[in-house]
């Protein structure tokens, strides 16, 4: 089967996307990391955020335009953390989202990509319920 190439629009949204995911993954790590000091999550939260790529950087930063980026602004629920698990779950969706945007992109483009970010994405399923109900939030 031959794949699409993807248009420049669609780099947009992927860069973003993995953007999104990276910043998401990267949160939840820093806080087991230095709160927790938990070398096992931490470790494989850092594990997963450097699997959060594409060969296509180039490209990515070519269609990149987050100066003219449409919800750019704060919304207010993002402003609203109450405590730190709702800092961790929110983080948590946000990188669950962005692999899922992901996972469904690529499978017009490379199967490999694809497949990637939907173990990504299960994996941050796995990892939010243990930390979520294991540790002390």
């Amino acid at each position: 089967m031959t794949k699409n190439t993807l248009s420049p629009d669609l780099f947009r949204v992927i860069d973003a996307n993995i953007n999104r995911l990276k910043e998401g993954i990267r949160v939840v790590e820093d806080i087991m990391r230095y709160r927790d000091n938990n070398k096992e999550l931490s470790s494989k939260l850092k594990s997963l955020r450097h699997k959060a790529k594409i060969n296509e950087i180039t490209e990515l930063l070519t269609y990149r335009d987050s100066i003219n980026d449409v919800l750019r602004p704060t919304t207010k629920s993002e402003l609203n953390r109450t405590d730190i698990k709702s800092i961790i779950l929110a983080n948590f969706k946000r990188a669950e989202e962005s692999s899922r945007v992901l996972e469904e992109l690529f499978k017009l483009h490379n199967n490999e990509y694809s497949e990637n970010f939907k173990y990504i994405r299960y994996e941050l399923y796995n990892l939010e319920k243990e930390i979520v109900l294991n540790e002390k939030l």
